[in-house]
């Protein structure tokens, strides 16, 4: 096992609203996402540190890009999110690691700067209630 850096995702997908598998790590500039896990207090008086159970697993993705309107890009994985509800799986692979989930979309944010650079920004949660899980 071996410390790497984040260059070379060999994967980054996201499907558009017609479940075709969009290819946009080109696109994308950077991200996150998380794999947080709910907890519940369950500290009884007789204790003198906190006591907790896990409880159910979660994942949020943020993605940030510029704008590529070209068929399959990003303008077209996102432009109708405000129109759709559908599930969109997101597919995230380096190093032979891989995290796939279904998600839905909240918003796709274009944002033109006053140097003229037009880039987007696109939120994602966790859509299905299936456990996130590397492979």
């Amino acid at each position: 096992m071996a410390k790497e850096s984040g260059l070379g995702w060999t994967t980054l997908s996201v499907d558009g609203s017609d479940t075709l598998v969009n290819d946009i790590k080109n696109d994308v500039t950077n991200f996150s996402f998380a794999t947080p896990r709910a907890v519940q207090d369950v500290t009884g008086v007789d204790k003198s540190a906190m006591e907790r159970l896990l409880l159910l697993a979660d994942f949020s993705i943020d993605l940030n890009g510029v704008f590529n309107d070209a068929a399959d890009a990003s303008h077209a994985t996102f432009k109708d999110v405000a129109s759709t509800s559908v599930q969109r799986t997101v597919s995230l692979a380096i190093s032979g690691q891989t995290l796939a989930t279904e998600c839905l979309f909240t918003d796709y944010a274009l944002t033109r700067a006053a140097d003229g650079a037009l880039t987007w920004a696109a939120p994602g949660v966790l859509a299905n209630g299936t456990v996130p899980a590397w492979s």
